[in-house]
């Protein structure tokens, strides 16, 4: 199918057959994720497909027992993790001395993310940012953000999300649907998952073959109207 119908076919299915995923299917679209736009390619996700029964179990009691979780045949948890600027950049960087990029790539790459994704501790460095930020801002179109912990997690949950589109419009591709949830309790999850601040869990991804006949969802898709949301000025 082409990229608009794959747009057209997906939806957020709430019951799963018992057909289970052939692993290479799951593995493709994660590879479609990673692809997925990022602030600054810094790349600040990770993607914890979850295939422990215990943990699968403990995973779908955190997403409070909803069908979505209960009847996927995977779940895969989106986090985002602001940090991971440490594990990418050296690789940021030797790939621009390859490809040799100009000076200012580098640049941002060897001097400016450091600066970028550090917020000091209490979050002293994150405010001093901030309010230095904006100051200049009184006198020129100027980035507000991010500076603090909560404004970098912000950037890092927008890179994880666009990932998460990506995998279920690949999920959705191969013949599969998914559920984005956000209906989750997200201390549980980290414990699970092991995450220390400032990661956090996005979403909780549910994926398998949608029930027959339209039963895996209680109605069709509703939006409302365009001229609503779409503004031309």
């Amino acid at each position: 199918m082409d990229f608009f119908e794959t747009v057209e076919k997906r939806r957020s299915i709430r019951k799963f057959t018992e057909k289970s995923i052939p692993p290479e299917v799951v593995h493709r679209a994660l590879d479609a994720a990673i692809l997925a736009p990022n602030s600054s390619n810094v790349q600040t996700w990770d993607f914890y497909w979850v295939k422990s029964p215990e943990k699968k179990s403990k995973l779908i009691e955190a997403c409070l027992s909803q069908a979505a979780a209960r009847t996927a045949a995977e779940l895969i948890v989106v986090v985002a993790d602001p940090s991971l600027w440490r594990r990418s950049q050296a690789g940021l960087i030797a790939y621009t001395e390859q490809v040799n990029a100009p000076k200012l790539v580098k640049d941002y790459y060897k001097k400016l993310i450091p600066i970028t994704y550090s917020y000091g501790w209490f979050n002293s460095l994150g405010l001093i940012k901030k309010i230095l930020y904006n100051c200049v801002g009184l006198f020129r179109p100027t980035p507000r953000s991010p500076a603090t912990m909560r404004d970098l997690q912000e950037v890092a949950s927008k890179s994880a999300a666009l990932a998460a589109q990506n995998f279920v419009l690949a999920m959705t591709a191969q013949g599969f649907q998914t559920c984005m949830m956000e209906g989750f309790d997200a201390c549980r999850v980290s414990r699970l998952l092991g995450l220390k601040s400032p990661a956090r869990p996005v979403m909780v991804i549910g994926m398998g073959q949608e029930l027959p006949d339209g039963k895996g969802t209680w109605g069709g898709r509703y939006r409302i109207d365009k001229n609503l949301v779409v503004h031309e000025i």
